[in-house]
């Protein structure tokens, strides 16, 4: 070799100092030094091995075979990123990726912008799992921008164990397996998911649909005191869209408790401005349920659709060994069926109920075409018992045609033609919650009164005039301007 060719060749496979940014790729090499553009590594995990704090992983585009072990500790966080959006796809027939080191704490990394899934049937449980390792702790972690998809057994994303501060922003999730979730948030602190995509399409993927799948998100403990919470805490669950159900009789799109355990399995959590649509014949128990928890608030909700479902608005009980339930609040909420067959709106036995700190409906919009609202004499929860409510045509739009927005990877599309999970979100969220200029939901919650500062789009709400349901009608100002990944 040429002594200047040489000299060339090294200049670009060595990083250069104060590098901050290094690459991945199908056809890179796991040695040092490497990263570099012209000489990258073949695994994240070696990457996050290599670089400092502050640093970019871009991970070029291709298919990437085999578990994915995120590991590292970051006092201000590093980016594994797709250098181009879901261009890079992480497949394997078990977990794909694990956030969990039993030698280390994991502390600040995001995932941003992947294409995830099983490699297809027989595949082991789980495609993401975040959880503490035996006796160490996993912190500051968030995904974000990610498609998340296609389980073949068990959750899509399990978020359990004691893991704490973690973040799901703005990803896509679709097709679970087997009565388990899209996100199962078990027995942790601290956890917010919000502006995502949650709905099942299961033929989309070339699957069949057994009609088993559970709930989309379950916060709940499962493991008792077998780690440091005794009981999900903190969790909020805000600004997302659900749609397309397509599982079974007995689960819905949210739900607090799950286990029957002697002890609240979750507490001081929130549901806010999400849009839940009812726009399949898949009959689903309700949208939004409780069991076993205390102190939840389900704030600023839209439900609306031809909702099959043993109950509408929601399912409160007590199963198996659970405590009475305490503090369970409905507020500022749309629930509206505009082709007025919702038949039952709760189911909510009043002896599962603590009668020290009761459950309640406050201030919201209610909707059953020309039908008259249904009336449970032996559910503690009816529409009559909101002495502050809204009776009244919340003029949303229809729902009888939707497009489930799964990603077409050959044409670098999401179906119905967007091209980020963003565009896809606010194209949903726009459409089918957003009210007519004459609703009678407009500026009418009650002032101060657990009113977001956000709504389903993130622009900031008037605190002494907002709309009920998910959707501040001032946000048409602002959709095509929001921030977008």
């Amino acid at each position: 070799m040429r002594p200047y060719l040489f000299v060339l060749t090294v200049l670009l496979a060595t990083p250069l100092f104060g590098q901050t940014t290094f690459y991945v790729a199908t056809n890179g090499v796991d040695a040092s030094p490497g990263g570099t553009l012209a000489a990258p590594w073949a695994t994240i995990t070696f990457a996050l091995d290599q670089v400092p704090d502050q640093s970019t992983i871009l991970v070029r585009p291709g298919v990437y075979n085999g578990r994915i072990r995120i590991r590292g500790n970051f006092p201000i966080g590093v980016t594994v990123r797709s250098e181009l959006p879901y261009q890079a796809q992480l497949r394997a027939a078990q977990t794909v990726v694990t956030i969990f080191n039993d030698a280390a704490d994991i502390q600040g990394i995001s995932i941003e912008g992947f294409d995830i899934a099983h490699s297809g049937p027989g595949a082991s449980a789980l495609v993401v799992q975040i959880q503490d390792g035996f006796a160490t702790d996993t912190r500051r972690i968030t995904l974000r921008n990610n498609i998340l998809h296609d389980s073949y057994n068990n959750d899509i994303l399990k978020i359990n164990n004691g893991a704490s501060q973690i973040r799901v922003v703005g990803n896509m999730f679709y097709n679970q397996s087997g009565s388990d979730e899209h996100i199962d948030i078990n027995s942790v602190d601290e956890v917010v998911v919000e502006d995502n995509v949650f709905f099942n399409h299961f033929a989309a993927s070339g699957r069949s649909n057994p009609n088993d799948t559970s709930s989309f998100v379950v916060v709940k403990d499962s493991n008792g005191q077998d780690d440091e919470y005794l009981g999900a805490r903190n969790v909020i669950l805000r600004r997302n869209v659900m749609l397309n159900w397509e599982g079974s009789l007995g689960s819905g799109f949210i739900l607090f408790g799950e286990d029957g355990n002697a002890f609240f399995e979750a507490f001081n959590c929130v549901a806010e401005n999400n849009l839940l649509i009812g726009n399949s014949s898949n009959i689903q128990r309700s949208p939004m349920g409780v069991k076993g928890a205390r102190d939840i608030v389900f704030r600023h909700n839209t439900v609306v659709g031809n909702l099959p479902a043993n109950a509408f608005a929601t399912r409160i009980n007590q199963e198996a060994n659970n405590p009475q339930i305490e503090a369970i609040r409905f507020v500022h909420n749309v629930f509206s069926d505009p082709t007025g067959t919702m038949l039952d709106f709760s189911d909510t036995d009043p002896t599962n109920l603590a009668a020290a700190r009761p459950s309640t409906l406050t201030r919201n919009a209610y909707f059953n075409a020309a039908t008259p609202f249904p009336f449970d004499p032996t559910d503690a929860l009816n529409i009559s018992n909101d002495s502050s409510r809204i009776e009244a045509n919340p003029l949303l739009a229809s729902q009888s045609a939707i497009t489930t927005p799964h990603w077409l990877p050959a044409q670098g599309q999401f179906n119905g033609g967007a091209l980020s999970i963003r565009q896809a979100f606010v194209a949903l969220a726009t459409t089918y919650g957003k009210p007519s200029a004459t609703s009678a939901i407009s500026d009418a919650a009650i002032a101060g009164l657990d009113v977001p500062s956000t709504d389903i789009l993130g622009t900031p709400r008037p605190p002494q005039s907002a709309d009920l349901g998910c959707f501040e009608l001032s946000d048409v100002l602002f959709a095509n301007g929001f921030e977008t990944f």
